[in-house]
């Protein structure tokens, strides 16, 4: 048997044990919906809650609620509301068996994987806890005349920000992205998908805990293509993370009603493995990058370009890491891998695989569900021999899937890495740190990491993290993490004399006075 050893803890909790009808009850309390809604487990594919579906007047009425609440909101000082961002972070870390619960059994994934999430909302937590003053902090600029004109730059907040969260990291990609909002001194509306609300809810709970007024922080449910159009249709701002095809749709709503919107999206992201490389890290590293969260993650690594020096000794060790992988639907730490989260995803990584193979590709590992373990479960795969005409080689197959291709020089695998219309994230492993990071600036990808594949560049909370072409617009993190948030604003008070004609200066008097005063600031290297 390749590609997944089942693990399945005997005695083990199960997804009935985690999500109860008092836990449900509690997390929905003060949702309205005009229907009902049911979340499904991965693991089992057994229901897991009912759950109240918003329509198109439930969510308008969200937002109304979050801009009454708004005003209010923003004229806390900035340094009360990121007190709540470090009270929430703390709250976070002691509390995470149950957000890591949840997260496993919404996702099927691994509860190491699901740990990736707790980091990386700590992280955010205790980034804009710490920096959002001074992010936010009103600037002073040099004046159209200096001493004479003062200006300062202030930070205002958009209003509502309308947020659209996806299924794969529920916990991280709903209050990750909600915490520079709201700290921003927006309130915030959320859409999560509809499988995993319960994580989210979870996240808003705790943070109301920690001192958020509820009202700042409002949730809808319901089915994308319905409750999505509402939130773009009411929001002064639009965070989405999804598709590229929805995020185009996203994009258009936000732009036919003039307002701003941050898209985080697909990927077809490349790994490229020099002839200097540590094989055996390298080869460890790519299972990380590749089947984390079983391939499901916009950042993971769905290309290997390897130099054809080390190819077959890196493939070995690669392959027979992959073939051990332990597979498992437990509650528990102790499984490499977990499950897909739907049957459209099983689809498209079956069809992805037997399409490839049909057409010549070889499978060195993996390639084939794993009902005998759980309903959505599929091996860790690696191909060789993948071509363009298979869909595998440039569509995006987010799931466990990953091809490897061999190149002779380092410009033929930069171009080999950037021949795609994505842009989300790349890596590049080698002993060379220098080399290493002159190849990644050659790389066209938001995020680029150097003897890593994902984490070291998303975890650096402080540096922006997004997509460019068909990835996204905008970034997260950092302070265009939280600018973003803000309507920048130019406050300019003028002293002593006008910008016009003054004591008694006749037009030309004026202009020659003005005219000298420019050369000077410019001889003076004055901005």
């Amino acid at each position: 048997m390749e590609g997944g050893n089942p693990v399945a803890p005997p005695g083990a909790r199960t997804a009935a044990d985690v999500v109860t009808p008092a836990l449900v009850a509690r997390l929905t309390r003060g949702l309205t919906g005009s229907g009902t809604t049911v979340s499904h487990t991965p693991l089992t594919g057994r229901k897991l809650a009912d759950l109240p579906e918003s329509g198109p007047e439930d969510v308008a009425a969200a937002f109304g609620r979050a801009r009454q609440a708004q005003r209010a909101w923003a004229a806390v000082p900035v340094r009360e509301r990121a007190a709540v961002l470090l009270r929430f972070h703390d709250l976070v870390l002691a509390r995470q068996s149950e957000v890591l619960d949840l997260i496993q059994v919404e996702t099927g994934k691994a509860r190491l994987h699901a740990h990736e999430e707790v980091q990386a909302v700590a992280v955010a937590a205790r980034h804009y806890g710490r920096k959002a003053p001074a992010y936010l902090r009103p600037r002073g600029h040099t004046g159209v005349v200096p001493t004479l004109t003062k200006v300062t730059e202030l930070r205002q907040p958009r209003g509502v920000v309308g947020q659209i969260s996806p299924w794969n990291y529920p916990f991280e990609l709903s209050v990750g992205d909600a915490l520079p909002a709201l700290v921003a001194g927006n309130t915030v509306v959320t859409k999560p998908d509809t499988e995993t609300a319960l994580t989210a809810l979870w996240a808003r709970e705790l943070l109301i805990e920690a001192g958020l007024p509820a009202p700042v922080w409002q949730m809808v449910l319901g089915e994308g293509p319905v409750v999505g159009p509402a939130v773009v249709a009411h929001a002064d701002y639009v965070s989405f993370t999804g598709s590229t095809r929805t995020g185009r749709e996203v994009a258009e709503g936000a732009a036919a009603r003039l307002v701003g919107c941050s898209l985080e999206l697909g990927g077809k992201n490349a790994m490229l493995v020099l002839h200097d490389a540590d094989v055996e890290k390298a080869a460890a590293g790519a299972v990380r990058g590749c089947f984390s969260s079983a391939g499901q993650l916009c950042i993971s690594i769905e290309r290997l370009y390897v130099h054809e020096s080390v190819a077959d000794a890196f493939v070995e060790r690669f392959v027979a890491r992959t073939r051990a992988m332990r597979l498992g639907t437990g509650l528990a730490y102790g499984a490499d891998m977990g499950s897909l989260v739907s049957g459209r995803q099983l689809e498209t990584v079956t069809r992805h695989v037997e399409e490839a193979v049909a057409k010549g590709a070889t499978v060195l590992t993996g390639g084939r569900p794993r009902p005998d373990i759980g309903p959505l479960f599929y091996e860790p795969t690696v191909l060789e021999g993948v071509e363009a005409p298979m869909a595998v080689c440039a569509e995006e197959t987010f799931g466990p899937v990953v091809s490897v291709y061999r190149f002779r020089d380092e410009d033929e695998a930069v171009a080999l890495a950037n021949a795609t219309p994505y842009g989300l994230n790349a890596s590049v492993w080698t002993r060379d740190g220098r080399r290493g990071r002159a190849l990644a600036a050659r790389l066209r990808a938001g995020t680029v990491n150097v003897n890593e594949a994902y984490a070291a560049a998303y975890g650096s909370a402080q540096s922006p993290m997004g997509g460019m072409g068909d990835s996204g617009l905008g970034r997260r993190h950092g302070s265009e993490g939280i600018l973003k948030y803000t309507e920048s604003q130019t406050v300019a008070q003028q002293r002593v004399m006008p910008l016009a004609p003054s004591f008694g200066m006749t037009d030309e008097k004026y202009a020659e006075f003005m005219t000298r005063s420019l050369r000077a600031l410019k001889a003076l290297r004055l901005r």
